[in-house]
C-alpha cells in the first residue's frame, strides 16, 4: 500500500501543479474555470483514493462541499460570461 499511496501522491503533485500554472497563465477567465474545476476534482480523486486505501467514510461531506462549490463556481462563472458577451455584442 505504501508505494501504491506513492504513486498516487506524485502523479496527482504533478497534476496540481500543472493546474495552478493554468489557472496562474490563463490567458482568459473561460481557462482558469475550467483548470480550477480540473483541481477541486483531483482533490476529490485525492480523497476518495485515501478513504478506499484506508478504508473509511468519513471524507464523504468534504467531497460533496468540494462538488457544491465547484458547481456553484461554475454557474458563476458562465453566468458573468455570458453576461459580459452580451453586453459586448
Amino acid at each position: 500500500m505504501n508505494w501504491l499511496m506513492l504513486a498516487i501522491v506524485v502523479v496527482f503533485s504533478v497534476a496540481a501543479i500543472l493546474t495552478v500554472v493554468r489557472i496562474i497563465r490563463g490567458p482568459s477567465i473561460l481557462d482558469r474555470a475550467v483548470a480550477s474545476d480540473v483541481l477541486l476534482t483531483e482533490i476529490m480523486c485525492v480523497l476518495g483514493a485515501e478513504m478506499a486505501i484506508n478504508g473509511h467514510t468519513r471524507s464523504i461531506p468534504v467531497l460533496l462541499i468540494i462538488a457544491a462549490v465547484g458547481v456553484f463556481g461554475s454557474i458563476s462563472v458562465a453566468r458573468y460570461v455570458a453576461r459580459r458577451d452580451n453586453t459586448t455584442s
